[in-house]
């Protein structure tokens, strides 16, 4: 059986937190777009990409998306714990959105384009369950046409600056050893 050092759980826990506090902080302003200009609450919706693009691309282990995923939704409740649902639900579905590319190829392969079509995939679901969940029928044609794109391209964005971060701190020494 494979086992996970310790190491490598700290540095994903450690991504995690950070992730929950960008994730903390981006939902006031997400609930400010919801109130005063729902339309562009989707471009929140990346920040819950981070910490599991930069803990699956920087460890490259099986799961790590999932987890900083799961730890950042339980830090970014922290900041608001009447959403703690929707935060853990949101990391855990980040999570393994991010990782079944990955999971298909049986984390043998770490393209770069893999990240980006979990991205924007992730975001085409989500933006789907929105569309549905808030009732197409209440908002302007228009309104969809600026919001849809918002919901795929962010997730996109943030996983650049993901993959971004991750090459920095693996230069940085990060994942040595890990």
């Amino acid at each position: 059986m494979h086992r996970t050092s310790t190491r490598v759980l700290l540095s994903c826990a450690a991504i995690g937190v950070v992730g929950g506090v960008v994730a903390g902080a981006s939902g006031y302003l997400a609930g400010a777009f919801a109130a005063f200009g729902p339309m562009l609450y989707g471009l929140t919706v990346g920040t819950h990409f981070l910490p599991s693009v930069v803990a699956l691309a920087l460890l490259k282990r099986p799961g790590m998306a999932v987890l900083a995923g799961l730890i950042a939704g339980l830090v970014g409740a922290a900041f608001a714990p009447w959403w703690l649902w929707r935060y853990v639900g949101a990391g855990l579905l980040v999570g393994l959105l991010i990782e079944i590319p990955f999971l298909l190829t049986r984390y043998r392969r770490w393209d770069a384009w893999l990240f980006y079509a979990a991205a924007g995939f992730a975001g085409l679901v989500i933006a789907i369950a929105v569309f549905i969940g808030l009732g197409a029928e209440h908002y302007a044609w228009w309104a969809w046409a600026i919001a849809l794109p918002l919901w795929v391209l962010s997730p996109v964005l943030f996983t650049w600056i993901g993959r971004v971060i991750a090459a920095r701190l693996a230069k940085a020494g990060v994942a040595q050893a890990a």
